[in-house]
């Protein structure tokens, strides 16, 4: 079904004026977007949980050792449930990182990222545009699967951040992909949707690289399999990226 098509079943349903979740309130500022990546981590630094976060992350002199500080991290609750830590998979010298949002169910019996469906669904992709998962390297924002694949809260994000953040400074990847909402939010603090977003190369900071990595947000392949008629757009992120590894 096309836009106008979608359009024109939304007024035959009455569906006429444009309303949020919850009301807003006008008289009010509006909820101010949240700080890129880099600055937060940064602000974390500053004292509390998210200071040990990022004293432990910031010690690691490898990826090795860094898996080894977060596996000891016990200030998170979601490590308390989850059955293994999901680290990275891949290889740590392509240039090329993947970031997505949460282990599932498959990946937390697993300790490896994308293995279930969406996995197979990223694998595919990838095969698509002529690129191999072992030649790239994927993570996620937080390392531990949310209890029944919940949302993660924004608490649980920022204890996790400054963990992901040194993970890339050690790999010095040339170009993110940033799967879905969350990562995308996460790294570029924007508040907009990811559709608005997905598409086009945005530069991201991070603590101890020289300069900002160029980052290509897209659709996460859980959602492409809830929403297949995405995938187009997500053809188009993926001959984007192609092209620019090719350049």
């Amino acid at each position: 079904m096309d836009a106008l098509a979608i359009l024109r079943l939304q007024i035959a349903w009455g569906a006429d004026e444009a309303l949020a979740e919850a009301p807003q309130n006008r008289l009010i500022d509006p909820a101010p977007a949240p700080a890129p990546a880099r600055e937060r981590a940064s602000q974390m630094s500053e004292g509390g949980v998210g200071a040990r976060a990022w004293a432990l992350a910031s010690n690691a002199a490898s990826p090795g050792e860094l898996r080894e500080a977060l596996a000891a991290f016990d200030a998170c609750s979601l490590r308390a449930t989850a059955t293994n830590l999901v680290f990275a998979d891949g290889n740590p010298n392509a240039g090329l990182v993947l970031i997505g949002e949460a282990p599932g169910a498959e990946e937390d019996r697993a300790g490896l990222p994308f293995v279930g469906a969406s996995g197979q669904l990223l694998n595919a992709m990838l095969a698509s545009i002529g690129l191999d998962r072992q030649k790239l390297l994927i993570t996620n924002v937080l390392p531990w699967r949310p209890p029944g694949n919940r949302t993660p809260t924004d608490q649980e994000i920022e204890l996790c951040l400054p963990f992901l953040l040194r993970h890339l400074a050690l790999l010095r990847p040339r170009r993110l992909v940033l799967l879905g909402a969350l990562a995308t939010r996460v790294m570029t603090g924007s508040t907009q949707g990811i559709r608005r977003l997905r598409g086009r190369w945005i530069e991201v900071g991070v603590p101890d690289l020289p300069g900002p990595v160029p980052a290509l947000p897209t659709y996460h392949p859980a959602y492409l399999l809830r929403a297949p008629a995405a995938k187009r757009e997500a053809w188009q992120d993926l001959l984007l990226l192609r092209r620019t590894l090719g350049a």
